[in-house]
């Protein structure tokens, strides 16, 4: 096995175009081609995790963490990400980030918190927009079928709970042929009219490459007319944060004791209780300051979080119940989640779940 198929069979579970914009993920470093010897996954990629690797004879490094976010104009070991990048290139360790695209997945970072608290119903909390596209084209209506199964076989048509979901519309196209041209239907020189039917499918951004060549290997044309665009829809099964219910209501201080359990945390930063219960629960895993507005139109109880700021607490506004619980703590399940899915992907190869500590934060 190489590294690219390992990356493709991460990217089934968190395409990198969902990422965010401002992320950095994929391969940082190594070549996609290289044999794996053995996969170690960490959430973060620090010297320690590196030795780690060397020891366990793990040339691939599952990270979620990009060691490399911003630029690197000097690589000279003045600093952790220089030093971590040097002795992965000299043991040959390549290093695969996951960060944004897996906190978009909807079996990624907060599905994962959600299985951990035994949250129900759950539900992206702030969907994703520009991730759905339309493709329309146009097909002899005899082909039209077979070109549709090809469609869906690729991704197409799936929408929430539905899949095979398409609009069809009947009509007569019209073509001329000209010199060097092998027309399917019709002759050279000649306009020639068919009985055409246009087929429109909707389809998640990531999957546009295997519906194109699904349209061009199944298409007859030698020339195929298609439109692509991108909807308003917003993507209601890629996005950030979740929200779902509790199996029973709980007092505030209840569900404190009960969170602090679960995620193996020894104190909560939090905004006044509000004397309420606990049923619904939104979350987001790492620094979700951005998403109270979004748990409060939610009607969430409560919003469990990490990296709020001292005036970021008052957003809460006696509508939510705010808590954090540190951002390392947000996302140390998400280690777990990695090795369970590729171990399922991949069982008969060695995958290593980081034993290295990386919390930068400590507690006194």
């Amino acid at each position: 096995m190489i590294i690219k198929q390992v990356i493709d069979i991460l990217e089934e579970l968190a395409p990198l175009n969902y990422a965010e914009d401002f992320d950095n993920v994929g391969l940082l470093v190594g070549n996609a081609h290289d044999e794996v010897n053995g996969i170690l996954v960490t959430l973060d990629t620090l010297e320690n995790v590196v030795e780690e690797a060397i020891a366990k004879k793990c040339n691939l490094i599952v990270s979620f963490h990009p060691i490399i976010f911003g630029g690197l104009k000097k690589i000279t070991g003045s600093n952790y990400v220089q030093r971590v990048v040097i002795k992965a290139i000299k043991h040959d360790i390549a290093i695969y980030s996951m960060h944004t695209a897996l906190d978009n997945s909807n079996k990624g970072v907060n599905a994962k918190i959600c299985e951990v608290l035994g949250l129900q119903n759950t539900s992206i909390l702030i969907p994703q927009k520009g991730t759905i596209r339309k493709l329309t084209t146009y097909v002899p209506k005899e082909n039209a079928d077979a070109l549709k199964t090809a469609l869906f076989h690729a991704g197409a048509g799936n929408i929430g709970n539905y899949s095979n979901c398409s609009f069809t519309v009947d009509g007569t196209g019209s073509y001329q042929a000209k010199a060097g041209a092998n027309p399917y239907l019709g002759k050279i020189g000649e306009t020639h009219y068919e009985d055409e039917s246009q087929i429109s499918v909707t389809y998640g951004r990531a999957n546009e490459q295997k519906i194109l060549k699904a349209l061009f290997g199944n298409h007859p044309y030698e020339e195929v007319a298609y439109e692509i665009q991108t909807l308003e829809n917003k993507n209601q099964n890629i996005g950030m944060g979740m929200v779902g219910n509790l199996e029973k209501s709980m007092g505030e201080e209840e569900f404190f004791e009960f969170l602090k359990k679960k995620m193996n945390v020894s104190c909560i930063r939090h905004s006044d209780f509000l004397g309420k219960k606990i049923k619904k629960v939104a979350l987001l895993g790492g620094s979700g300051s951005f998403a109270i507005s979004a748990a409060i139109t939610a009607n969430a109880d409560v919003f469990v979080t990490s990296d709020l700021k001292y005036h970021q607490f008052y957003e809460a506004e006696g509508k939510i119940l705010l808590a954090d619980i540190g951002h390392y703590e947000t996302e140390q399940f998400t280690k777990n989640l990695l090795v369970d899915y590729l171990t399922k992907k991949i069982p008969n190869f060695a995958v290593s779940l980081s034993e290295s500590k990386t919390n930068p934060i400590k507690y006194f």
